[in-house]
This record gives C-alpha cells, sequence and structure tokens, in this order.
C-alpha cells in the first residue's frame, strides 16, 4: 500500500512577505517622517524659548514645514492622527500651538486631498493658525472651536468653522472665502487684502487695517468703524 505522505517531502520554501506587513510597515514610515519634520521644526524654534508670533516668523515656520513634507504621500488619516498625537501622547515630548498649527497647516495644504475635515472638539490643547494659507481649490472644515489666527493668510480656498474662532480669525488674508457658525474674537480681518469672511454669530472686533475684502456679520456687509459687539 502506497504510503498517502509520500509526495510531502521536505523541501527548501522561502516565507514570502506579507503585503499588508509591507503596507504598514512603509505607513508607519511615513507617520515617523512626519512626526520627526515637526520635532526638527520645534527644535529650532525653542532655541529663543519663546515662540513669538510675528510675521517673518511665521513665514520662516511655515515655509520650513513645507519644504519638509515634499514629495511625502499622505492623507487625512495621517493628519488626523499626527494632531491626536500632540494633544495627547508621550511620543512628541512639547506642543508649541503656534508652531503645531503651522504644520497642520503645511499638512493640509501639501496633501493631494482637496477637502479635509478635522474634529477639533476630540483635543484638549487648542490649534492656532489651522487654515493658514489654505490654497485655492482646497476645502477645510473644523468640526469645533478654533484658536487664534484661523484661516491666518488664507489664499484663495475655503475654510469651514463649525464653531468658534479666536482673535485675529482670516488675519492678512488674500483671497477664499471663511465661513465661522458661531463668533469669532478680536481684531477679525485684520490687514486682509481679499475675500471673504461670514460670521453667523457675533464679532467682538473688526481689525483696525483692511486693504480689501468683505467681511459679513449674520449677512450683513459690516464696516471696520463699526463698533465692536462682546458676545
Amino acid at each position: 500500500m502506497k504510503n498517502p505522505f509520500s509526495d510531502f517531502r521536505p523541501g527548501n520554501y522561502q516565507i514570502k512577505e506579507s503585503p499588508v506587513q509591507r503596507i504598514v510597515e512603509e505607513k508607519q514610515d511615513v507617520f515617523n517622517h512626519i512626526i520627526k519634520g515637526y520635532l526638527d521644526l520645534v527644535e529650532n524654534e525653542i532655541k529663543d524659548l519663546a515662540w513669538v508670533v510675528e510675521h517673518s516668523r511665521v513665514v520662516k515656520v511655515y515655509g520650513a514645514a513645507v519644504e519638509g513634507l515634499r514629495d511625502l504621500q499622505y492623507d487625512q488619516a495621517y493628519i488626523e492622527e499626527f494632531c491626536a498625537e500632540l494633544d495627547g501622547s508621550n511620543s512628541i515630548p512639547y506642543m508649541i500651538p503656534g508652531p503645531a498649527g503651522l504644520y497642520v497647516s503645511a499638512l493640509v495644504n501639501c496633501s493631494q486631498e482637496s477637502h479635509i475635515s478635522l474634529r477639533l472638539g476630540d483635543y484638549q490643547r487648542p490649534f492656532h493658525f489651522l487654515g493658514y494659507g489654505l490654497p485655492e481649490g482646497k476645502t477645510l472644515t473644523l468640526q469645533g472651536d478654533g484658536g487664534d489666527f484661523i484661516g491666518a493668510g488664507l489664499n484663495g480656498g475655503r475654510l469651514v468653522v463649525q464653531g468658534s474662532a479666536g482673535n485675529w480669525c482670516g488675519a492678512g488674508m488674500m483671497g477664499g472665502e471663511i465661513r465661522v457658525d458661531r463668533h469669532t474674537g478680536r481684531n477679525t480681518g485684520e490687514w486682509m487684502q481679499g475675500g471673504e469672511i461670514r460670521v453667523d454669530g457675533q464679532i467682538h472686533g473688526i481689525g483696525k487695517t483692511l486693504f480689501g475684502g468683505c467681511i459679513f456679520k449674520q449677512g450683513r456687509l459690516i464696516a471696520p468703524q463699526e463698533v465692536e459687539q462682546v458676545f
């Protein structure tokens, strides 16, 4: 009688790499690159022991962030994961709201997706400068309240804030649209040169220097010299 196992003889078998494992490793490499880019940015910025908001410094930080993200392939899931890491993980030793928001803005602007949503209500820490330099063809939706300088330098994109925005909303924006479902803080639209800011709630104060663009409060066009409204 033939041995039924005779056809199964020891041989040399090569274990193939799992496609799933390779994909996971590649995604982790991308995320590690994003984290390292932020840490390098912050290490350079905290040399002065304090981060001061000034135009030249904002432009420098944002430019460095964009350069570090160039040619990196990622999607919204990476941005959300990075925000969660910033908010509550020990893997990132410090979170400076200004540079953090500029870095997130660079992530949004350099991504391949045209519409990105961020659930700000999930985070305990504030994010400033979200929507900075948002370009034409991009829509960013913030679900929850944003920090200061939301939509600063907006450059043709569409920013939707499903909540309130802090001070300096839309500061220096060049064009595009900002829609805020609730309220904005002081100096709304300061130095704006184009585009529209539409606020469905109250505006604590309009910027004193506007070079162009329009600001609407509850559907009504308002002028910078109008009396400040306190919410």
